[in-house]
């Protein structure tokens, strides 16, 4: 059975997402002193008493206006609450109760869904009691509770609980956690959308719709996945201070957390230079990718070389990433949209992959036969030792050699292409860690160093 789902409701600058952040112990969702941060809903795990639950994050809902993405909004909040068990009610106890909250109470009642009312900005004790006192007309159980401090949180989190489900006692199977990063307007949100078939993430013409971190679980073929839609990453120097530069920041930690990244970008434009520092972002980070061109169906006159032809320019633009497979869908249409997951499964099962020493050294070992490693001036040849992998998540191996500087790039770059031919590691990045002769144990270990076939 999936896990209970609280649903966070109120209008515009209530202090929702502070109130998250404090129930999912995390300062993920962003907190900005402007109305409307918040857009899409957003999930975060949470636990209290003995119960693990969801909590999602909703947009401010304003009844009166239908304006930008307020319509958006509210069907976001109403999925939200389709799927609750239990909602908080967010109230401002510092401006007191307003008309707009009177129209959105109403609304509730009429939605069947417990509701616990959380009266938030109520740093003081004292204060609290009489901030709270004309919300009690609402008719709901009403708590006085500050997102910044935690007051009266945990009292709100009894009365939620009331409402939850008997316990399940089912463990959660570990889950492959992608993320969707690009642009803005290259179809992150319609690609998540395709996948979930349902509007989980708001799509909009406008630069800069999603925020927040969006999150979305799904199962193909038994394997769970965690995709996370993410703030379109502009370059830097177009970026103010406020909510799209946190929404940026929540995307290089979505990319951080993740075991595979979605690249996703526009196939009318190509590969732009913003694209390939997003690659280099993701080859830094040490994940795993697939290259996603979205808005297929928008190339016009194609023919039987056109996917070919638009094949060679990406890969000759992000031949940094050449281990990453490509895919080009059409999230409007659908076209390859599961085909991502074909791809997925194996790219996060190669990024967590690990080979045995003996492996690596008989890899080395041929490699070194075919190409022998580099002489210095001096007469003085570097040698390889022997090679063992140190970690995954990328596979990590370090090679020991007599001294790194012997090995130039072009060495380098003809070693790790050798372990690819052998071990393939596609979708993967690995990471080559040259060390040097240090210690007495290596001293006497020189004679095993990998001899050169004759």
């Amino acid at each position: 059975m999936p896990l209970p789902v609280v649903a966070i409701i109120g209008r515009p600058n209530v202090g929702k997402s502070a109130i998250v952040n404090r129930l999912a112990k995390v300062q993920e969702a962003i907190v900005y002193d402007q109305p409307g941060v918040t857009r899409d809903r957003t999930y975060k795990p949470a636990f209290w008493s003995d119960r693990d639950f969801m909590i999602v994050d909703t947009g401010g809902l304003v009844f009166d206006d239908e304006t930008e993405f307020l319509p958006l909004i509210r069907e976001q909040a109403m999925m939200a609450l389709s799927e609750a068990c239990a909602a908080i009610f967010v109230v401002d106890g510092q401006e007191g109760l307003t008309e707009a909250d009177r129209v959105l109470s109403d609304w509730l009642h009429r939605q069947h869904v417990p509701v616990v009312l959380a009266v938030n900005k109520c740093e003081s004790l004292t204060q609290g009691y009489s901030q709270v006192s004309e919300f009690y007309e609402l008719g709901w159980d009403t708590h006085a509770v500050s997102g910044i401090h935690g007051n009266g949180l945990a009292e709100a989190l009894d009365d939620v609980l009331s409402h939850f489900p008997e316990k399940d006692e089912e463990v959660e199977e570990e889950e492959i956690r992608v993320a969707i990063i690009g642009r803005p307007n290259v179809g992150k949100s319609s690609l998540l959308n395709a996948i979930a078939g349902e509007n989980r993430s708001i799509v909009s013409p406008i630069s800069g719709t999603t925020r927040d971190a969006i999150d979305l679980k799904v199962e193909r073929n038994g394997i769970k996945y965690r995709l996370v839609d993410t703030a379109g990453i502009r370059k830097k120097k177009y970026v103010q201070y406020g909510p799209e530069f946190f929404g940026i920041n929540r995307a290089f930690k979505a990319i951080d957390r993740a075991d595979v990244v979605l690249l996703v970008i526009d196939a009318v434009e190509g590969v732009t230079d913003q694209d390939q520092k997003l690659a280099g972002r993701i080859l830094e980070e040490g994940r795993a990718c697939i290259v996603v061109m979205n808005k297929w169906d928008a190339i016009e006159e194609k023919d039987t070389y056109t996917m070919l032809e638009h094949m060679k320019q990406v890969k000759a633009r992000l031949h940094f990433t050449e281990w990453a497979d490509v895919v080009f869908t059409s999230a409007v249409s659908g076209q390859r949209v599961e085909k991502i997951f074909d791809m997925i499964a194996p790219a996060a099962e190669q990024h967590r992959r690990r080979v045995s020493t003996s492996v690596i050294n008989e890899i080395l070992e041929d490699a070194v036969s075919w190409h022998t490693p580099p002489t210095m001036k001096g007469g003085k040849q570097g040698r390889i030792y022997y090679g063992t992998q140190v970690s995954s998540r990328p596979p990590s191996i370090a090679l020991f050699v007599n001294s790194p500087d012997r090995f130039g790039d072009t060495y380098r770059r003809y070693i790790e292409r050798k372990i690819r031919e052998s071990l393939g590691f596609q979708g993967t990045p690995i990471r080559i860690f040259w060390r040097g002769k240090k210690t007495r144990e290596l001293d006497r270990g020189a004679n095993k160093a990998i001899k050169v076939k004759s």
